[in-house]
């Protein structure tokens, strides 16, 4: 099972979640979005995989978001990708995807990413 998830080791909810995976037996590719961050494209792609809009799978209470204020292309989501490109940390974590499904899950909490594991 090819599984990535994308990873922030000082995150407490990320660190479970990649323990949940290794619990089940996977070793998942890594990818820690704040050193190796995504581009716009696979930032569009994580949300199509997700089922929603690229603005809900950021968190709004990071500061980087709030202080974009108005500025934050909102209703583009080619230029929202390349903004959050450029700013990783408002990104929700951790994301998890099966890639030989291709589905995907945010796991807050952990347990969330359960149903994607399921062969």
């Amino acid at each position: 099972m090819k599984i990535t998830i994308y990873h922030n080791p000082q995150c407490s909810k990320s660190r479970r979640t990649l323990e949940l995976i290794e619990a089940h037996g996977i070793k998942p590719r890594i990818v820690r979005y704040l050193v190796e961050t995504p581009d716009a494209d696979t930032l569009q792609g994580l949300a199509e995989l997700l089922g929603v809009p690229l603005l809900d799978i950021l968190r709004k209470a990071e500061a980087e978001f709030i202080a974009a204020g108005d500025a934050l292309p909102v209703k583009d989501s080619s230029a929202l990708a390349a903004w959050v490109h450029n700013h990783p940390r408002v990104l929700e974590r951790p994301i998890v995807v099966n890639e030989e499904t291709r589905r995907a899950a945010i796991g807050r909490p952990p347990e969330n990413v359960l149903e994607i594991l399921n062969k």
